[in-house]
């Protein structure tokens, strides 16, 4: 057993995340191994804070070490896949140890520190209690004397089929007071057992046969090898929106279950979460675990621990899902693949295709990328071989794709229409009520007004910790911003700059929402926003209402664009686009040729055809003439042209360098050294590609009274250019920069920060 071990700390910065040795003492021997958490003395005041071990047996630094001060059970260890993916999130985001510890264990099964009863002793507690009920089984006979009561004879028939839950047994009718008593005539037996909430237990277990068309089995056919075979692969299953690629993937977990093996399922936003849950849970039974950011503590690490417990074949969840502990992964699908959910907005940075890719190689498994519209990398990908394309070019059932009209909103204003849905959305929208058919509307923003301008000298009503406008709510009467959460209410109606007019004008979903019930005051309108889905559950409850036709109208932001199916659902609208069309960062034409398409797409799914009609001040522009006729290929090739000629993904690496401080001109003079000590580095490697641009301010400078500034390197994503980096984060922490400005680094940016 380990005498020393080496730690690292939580709360460390970059520059002392190291590992430090500790002794261990007699006591501990046993408990401690790699992966364990642990609570240990650091530094001068050996102050108690949370570490992980990932050294055993290190190497002492000096003959005084300190002793650990207490180490979590077994059962808190780290699996060692799950070991080596906080060391491959360390060297491939530039985050701490213990930010990526964080990442792999939900919340509910970290530790934090607290002191022992006797109000000294440093000891470890976890951040949620264990959850535990009664369980019973059948050890004896119940006697004929006294005459058993018709409650006793239940019991007994009920658990001669096995042992079951207090909870289970009360549903029936059976009180505690009757088990306890036939405990203590000793034909019961009571223990305590981990309490296990199964989360969707109202979806009925079906296990339909999975019928597969002919293009659908083709499909499954070219995949079974790679899934089969023992060695790792990746595909690309890109099917048009409709084509039934759910059905490709329950028959490949089907298959992968067969074989023995596991299977993980990412879906993009928790807006889709619950139509794959249906799918699995209702063909796959209890063995199903979820996870995404919609439980509550309780229920995910519940979840987790029955996937940790071997009780899971398949888990289904957001991003985070890709650190689930299953063990033996034969199949992962990250389905809508190019989502930019899929990327990590904060410490660790990580892009969960790049984790899922590093899983599949460890296990052996199929890594595969679904997609109406693949991202332009992942596309490149399968032409130049690396990864294997499967194409579905055909609706499912043989349903057309829908036809599309483009409307130019300008025209609609010479022709006297003020209103934000043009007459031809107007009466489309008006026929399909007519017979009784759903509409599906987007709109990028959620809010009622998007801004306040003054009438005298035209500035914007702007938040004042960002430098971002304010957007009006009606429903709440205020206005908000939707970086910092700041809020004025009343909103205010003279401009803080010169005391003119403020004019509220824009259209948010709230908005729309009003001008439809004016337009159709009979339809039955549902918006869908993060502010109308804020409530637990409300994604799944909303839409199972739309889907059950008690509304005739679906509003929302980009969570209703993509993955639904309704079956009733003809004609989709396309409102507002234009912000996105002309917004920052490399990939907004690939974002708004994929949202286009997938909102498209959700029309006509079944035996009627689908209408869709997308508004616009720029008609002519090609990423929509490109997506209304569902040309990804013709989209592809324009894109990947002019990715090459501007020299960004897939032809480098783009690395965004992001510094946030209080003052400005501090911000951007640490940004500027940075810039300077990388370039100084990068000079002792001529041989190494690289681009530098910048330092810039952020596309937005100040959030939450926090300037940021951003540097942009194109590179090529390796090792050396990692350790170039690393060095050079040395340097600026050497010179105490970080006081004036901290930094962060994302290899998975949009180019945006």
């Amino acid at each position: 057993m380990p005498k020393t071990v080496g730690v690292a700390v939580s709360n460390a910065t970059f520059h002392f995340d190291k590992l430090y040795t500790y002794a261990v003492l007699p006591e501990h021997q046993n408990a401690v191994r790699l992966g364990s958490m642990v609570l240990v003395p650091f530094g001068k005041g050996s102050r108690a804070r949370m570490g992980v071990v990932l050294a055993c047996d290190a190497e002492p630094e000096h003959s005084k070490l300190k002793y650990l001060f207490d180490v979590a059970p077994a059962s808190a260890c780290l699996t060692p896949e799950l070991l080596r993916l906080v060391h491959f999130l360390k060297e491939r985001t530039f985050c701490t140890y213990y930010e990526a510890v964080k990442a792999v264990i939900p919340y509910g099964a970290q530790y934090k520190p607290a002191v022992a009863a006797d109000g000294v002793t440093p000891v470890l507690q976890k951040q949620l209690t264990r959850h535990t009920e009664n369980a019973y089984k059948l050890v004896g006979t119940l006697p004929q004397k006294p005459k058993p009561t018709a409650k006793q004879l239940a019991a007994v028939a009920l658990l001669s089929g096995g042992p079951r839950t207090l909870n289970e047994l009360e549903d029936k009718g059976i009180s505690r007071a009757v088990l306890d008593n036939l405990c203590t005539k000793g034909v019961l037996e009571c223990s305590k057992v981990n309490k296990s909430i199964d989360l969707y237990a109202s979806i009925p277990l079906r296990n339909d046969p999975i019928t597969l068309t002919e293009q659908q089995q083709v499909a499954y056919d070219t995949l079974l090898p790679k899934l089969e075979d023992a060695a790792p692969h990746s595909a690309l299953l890109y099917g048009v929106t409709g084509s039934g690629k759910t059905l490709v993937f329950l028959k490949l977990i089907a298959r992968c279950l067969e074989l023995g093996r596991k299977a993980l399922v990412l879906v993009p936003e928790i807006s889709l979460t619950p139509q794959m849950i249906l799918r699995l849970k209702g063909q796959f039974g209890r063995r199903v675990a979820v996870q995404h950011s919609a439980l509550n503590h309780t229920e995910r690490l519940l979840q987790w621990q029955m996937i940790q417990d071997g009780g899971a074949d398949i888990v289904v969840g957001t991003r985070s899902a890709v650190f689930s502990p299953l063990e033996n992964i034969g199949l992962i699908i990250i389905d809508e693949e190019q989502e930019h959910t899929y990327r990590s907005e904060s410490a660790p940075r990580y892009s969960a295709h790049e984790v899922a890719r590093q899983r599949a190689a460890e296990n052996g498994a199929l890594l595969l990328l679904a997609s109406a519209t693949p991202s332009t990398e992942s596309f490149y990908a399968t032409q130049n071989g690396r990864t294997q394309l499967v194409r579905l070019t055909k609706r499912y059932g043989g349903n057309p794709l829908p036809s599309v009209q483009i409307v130019d909103m300008r025209a609609e204003l010479a022709a006297g229409n003020p209103r934000e849905i043009s007459l031809a959305l107007e009466d489309a929208i008006r026929r399909n009520l007519e017979a009784e058919k759903q509409t599906i509307l987007l709109l990028n923003r959620r809010g009622y007004q998007t801004i306040a301008q003054c009438e005298d000298c035209r500035e914007v009503l702007k938040c004042p910790k960002c430098s971002v406008p304010m957007v009006y709510h009606k429903s709440a009467h205020k206005v908000l911003c939707h970086y910092c959460g700041s809020q004025q209410e009343p909103p205010p109606t003279l401009c803080p700059a010169c005391g003119g007019k403020l004019q509220y004008r824009g259209f948010g979903t709230q908005k729309a929402e009003e001008e439809l019930a004016k337009l159709f005051p009979e339809a039955r309108v549902l918006r869908m926003d993060q502010d109308s889905t804020a409530a637990k559950d409300a994604h799944e409850k909303l839409l199972a209402k739309f889907a059950a036709h008690e509304y005739d109208i679906m509003v929302g932001t980009q969570m209703v664009a993509k993955g639904l199916d309704f079956e009733d659902v003809t004609l989709a609208g396309v409102l507002g686009i234009d912000s996105l069309l002309f917004a920052q960062g490399f990939r907004a034409y690939e974002n708004v040729f994929s949202l286009i398409t997938q909102v498209v797409g959700r029309s006509g799914r079944a035996k009627e055809p689908g209408f869709a009609i997308i508004q616009t001040t720029d008609p002519d522009n090609p990423v929509l003439t490109l997506a209304a006729a569902q040309d990804y290929d013709a989209f592809y090739e324009q894109e990947i042209a002019y990715r090459k000629l501007g020299l960004y993904p897939p032809f480098c690496g783009l690395c965004v360098i992001g510094f946030a401080g209080a003052k400005e001109n501090e911000v951007a003079c640490a940004a500027a050294r940075f810039s300077a000590l990388l370039g100084q580095q990068a000079a002792k490697q001529p041989d190494l590609p690289l681009r530098i641009l910048g330092p810039t301010p952020g596309s937005i400078e100040k959030i939450n009274d926090t300037y940021r500034y951003k540097l942009t390197v194109k590179c090529r994503n390796d090792r050396r250019f990692r350790d170039l980096v690393r060095s050079t984060l040395a340097l600026y922490e050497k010179e105490k920069l970080p006081s004036k400005a901290s930094v962060v680094v994302d290899l998975h940016s949009d180019g945006d920060i």
